[in-house]
């Protein structure tokens, strides 16, 4: 028969119910133990503090104590990498400027071209690059300026963007304050030669004789020039690059390639150079700097 409450007990009415222990076993192990097992599931914060400061690049596989060469050329921090992209982006320059300077004798070795009076053979916003007068000389130069004139080449073949003769870079009058003129170099006159009269094509006189013109007799000896799509010589009163007759110690360089577009950059350049007193090597470091970020940008794009 069931007792009155119901349950069903053991044999042992005094000791605890089925499935409970007692009071020893309720409290397991003993309390010295307990304090040990925390311990050895996590380790003292001070021990791991060494680990830390060894690993000063976050993670990126490479600690200074693996050598500062070795971090600076491997790490990826961010501030390294940037200056990293700079200097390698600065020795590049410096190499592709030195070697143009070795091939072409000249510094800068390019000019942007700031005006369409050569169009459409040499464009507005083209960087153009340009050799000294004495390299790369053609058949028939004039004398040892290296120049090729235009009617010479028509003679000999001698041909530079698109048309008979060199191309030339030169101070309009010798003045140095001027913006030098990038004009086809047309024939050579000697001093007191009334070259109106003797070489001159009618069709580019707009209309004027010798007597009209102020550089008619020759005042010294030289090039006469012209834009190729100007109407008239630059020795012209209100003509192309209004010069006397271009004496050969104003010429800076020949022009041999140009770079569509690029000189844009070039010239919003020496705009701040101008404005911030940066000479002729700050404003080429500069202007390679940017075309080689913009030209990373690109390749990155399209690689995407």
């Amino acid at each position: 028969m069931d007792g009155p409450d119901g349950e069903t007990r053991g044999d042992d009415p005094t000791g605890p119910p089925d499935g409970r222990s007692g009071p020893d076993s309720a409290r397991g192990a003993d309390p010295g133990d307990r304090a040990a097992k925390p311990a050895d599931r996590e380790p003292d914060r001070r021990d791991r503090a060494p680990d830390d400061r060894r690993n000063p690049t976050h993670d990126d596989g490479v600690a200074i104590e693996d050598g500062i060469g070795r971090w600076l050329l491997e790490t990826d921090d961010w501030r390294v990498t940037t200056c990293r992209d700079v200097a390698a982006s600065l020795a590049i320059i410096a190499t592709i400027g030195l070697l143009l300077f070795a091939i072409g004798g000249t510094w800068p070795p390019f000019v942007a071209v700031e005006s369409g009076s050569m169009e459409p053979n040499i464009r507005e916003g083209d960087l153009v690059f340009v050799v000294d007068d004495d390299r790369f000389a053609g058949e028939n130069a004039i004398g040892d300026t290296g120049v090729v004139t235009l009617e010479s080449g028509r003679e000999n073949g001698h041909e530079k963007f698109a048309s008979a003769g060199d191309v030339i870079v030169f101070i309009p009058n010798g003045d140095p304050t001027k913006t030098p003129t990038i004009h086809r170099a047309h024939f050579w006159v000697d001093k007191g030669e009334r070259w109106v009269e003797t070489k001159a094509d009618p069709g580019s006189l707009n209309g004027a004789t010798c007597d009209e013109i102020t550089t008619c007799p020759a005042p010294h000896a030289g090039f006469v020039t012209k834009g190729d799509a100007n109407p008239g010589y630059d020795q012209l009163p209100r003509s192309g690059a209004e010069t006397t007759i271009v004496s050969p110690d104003w010429i800076t360089g020949k022009a041999m390639v140009r770079v569509p577009w690029v000189g844009e950059l070039r010239l919003a350049v020496g705009s701040v150079g101008a404005a911030t007193g940066l000479g002729p090597t700050g404003t080429f470091v500069a202007t390679g700097t940017i075309a080689l970020v913009l030209f990373g940008m690109a390749a990155e794009d399209g690689s995407h």
